[in-house]
């Protein structure tokens, strides 16, 4: 239906983090461990398989030490020390907070490697997609550092350290992605949005909104027949914070925000037991995604969305 040879992703970039001096790029790796038949479907993120022996050692070292625990962003003034992609995400390794497979590692080793070696983010995934055999093209949305910064209640936070940290427990005020007035879209991006374009069920602040920050990438999609898989199953969100996070920047928290989240948006593919309407064409299916007849049922979903723009 959508051929993979023919198809590319631009994944999230601005929940990107340098922990202990290792460029960690969650989106980006959890689209080559799909891609490369890997992925952890339990957890849908790592290496299914994979152990934890330096994460267990980093934190039985911090432990023996004495050591503080939990996320440790670092202060302000190293927050723009070093490779400028990882501006404002910054954290010690220190009882590391994320949980860091083995082989994980491994990538984040090469990622980090290849960008001290000159490469730019977009090469450096290219290489690991070649590694990955995977056979859609895999771009970032940006070469450029774009933090999606989480301002709440309990001060500013990275949205690492807000979702991984402290479970979204903080109540957010605002979302902020500090460079994106700055930053470009990788090269390949907007000719990628030249053509029709799906949105997954990703959560429409902090996944896909750094994208939308990007000078000109809104504007392309302005222009395109777009395709928005709704998040939502029911009251919840496939993952994330995404009701708190709608409400923060002012859209209706759940399905009913997705026309302020995505004003450019032709059509949408909602839950079939969502009783959100919309004034643009809405194909209704079960969006649940737990292997790849559930993939197959969402994508002829998609197709008939797309089928229905200009004619509905």
């Amino acid at each position: 239906m959508f051929s993979p040879e023919e198809t590319t992703i631009v994944a999230n970039t601005g929940d990107d983090i340098e922990l202990g001096g290792l460029f960690v790029s969650p989106d980006v790796d959890t689209l080559l461990f799909q891609g490369g038949g890997v992925l952890d479907r339990d957890t849908w993120w790592g290496i299914d398989g994979d152990t934890h022996r330096t994460n267990a050692a980093l934190m039985d070292l911090a432990d023996a030490a004495d050591l503080p625990e939990g996320p440790q962003y670092l202060p302000e003034d190293r927050q723009t020390a070093g490779r400028r992609l990882a501006n404002w995400r910054r954290f010690s390794g220190i009882a590391e907070f994320m949980t860091i497979g083995d082989r994980d590692r491994a990538v984040h080793i090469t990622r980090t490697s290849l960008l001290d070696q000159g490469d730019t983010l977009s090469e450096a995934t290219e290489t690991l997609a070649d590694a990955f055999g995977l056979s859609v093209d895999l771009l970032p949305m940006s070469d450029d550092p774009v933090a999606s910064l989480v301002h709440t209640e309990d001060g500013m936070m990275h949205f690492q350290e807000y979702w991984v940290g402290h479970r979204g427990d903080p109540t957010v005020e605002t979302v902020e992605f500090r460079g994106s007035s700055k930053a470009e879209p990788a090269p390949g991006v907007l000719e990628a949005l030249e053509d029709t374009v799906v949105i997954g069920p990703s959560n429409p602040v902090t996944s896909i909104g750094p994208m939308l920050a990007l000078p000109g990438f809104a504007d392309a999609l302005a222009k395109t027949t777009v395709v928005a898989v709704s998040p939502f199953l029911g009251d919840e969100a496939f993952s994330g914070p995404a009701e708190d996070l709608m409400a923060a920047v002012n859209a209706e928290p759940g399905t009913e925000g997705l026309t302020t989240a995505y004003p450019f948006a032709d059509a949408f593919v909602v839950d079939e037991g969502d009783d959100a309407t919309f004034d643009q064409p809405t194909v209704r299916t079960d969006i649940r995604i737990d292997g790849p007849k559930d993939a197959k049922r969402v994508a002829r979903a998609i197709d008939d969305a797309i089928g229905r723009v200009g004619r509905d």
